[in-house]
């Protein structure tokens, strides 16, 4: 049986990787060959990385490889692990819930007051509104994965 995947985060992941990768070997060979360098290569290049970052843990939390200890879950017996695995779900959803709702928030807000951003002039809620959209997706991941454990279909592989 295939494992639970993250199709869309792996590709955007991919996607934000390969971009970075190609507008930074284009920047170093602009720069030898002219002394200068585009301008906004800094700019894209770290959006792309947080939304790489972003993706990537998505990837990370729906595979259930995350950072994590699991010597208190695997010390608990089958009624403490449920309950250890239903709090760290419900601190997760809550997590995520907030980032989700700040994220969005701040990016109405940067959409409202029409901030550019400080290197290229952009809309910053062009690079804002991925942190609710990316979150969203990695509380839905995190829903899913909390569900699977709670049914027993993901143990600690320790």
């Amino acid at each position: 049986m295939k494992g639970p995947d993250a199709r869309f985060e792996r590709i955007l992941a991919t996607l934000a990787l390969v971009i970075i990768g190609l507008i930074s070997l284009v920047n170093v060979v602009v720069r030898y060959i002219t002394g200068g360098s585009f301008a906004f290569t800094e700019e894209f290049s770290v959006f792309l990385l947080v939304l790489l970052t972003f993706a990537g843990a998505s990837v990370a939390l729906r595979s259930h490889r995350h950072i994590r200890i699991g010597l208190l879950e695997r010390a608990l017996p089958e009624r403490g692990r449920r309950v250890l695995i239903l709090f760290q779900g419900v601190c997760g959803v809550v997590v995520l819930g907030l980032i989700t709702w700040f994220g969005g928030t701040m990016t109405w807000q940067e959409y409202q007051w029409q901030t550019l951003s400080p290197g290229l002039g952009l809309p910053q809620w062009w690079y804002l509104i991925w942190l609710p959209l990316m979150s969203a997706l990695m509380l839905l991941r995190q829903c899913q994965v909390a569900f699977d454990r709670w049914r027993g279909r993901f143990t600690d592989d320790a």
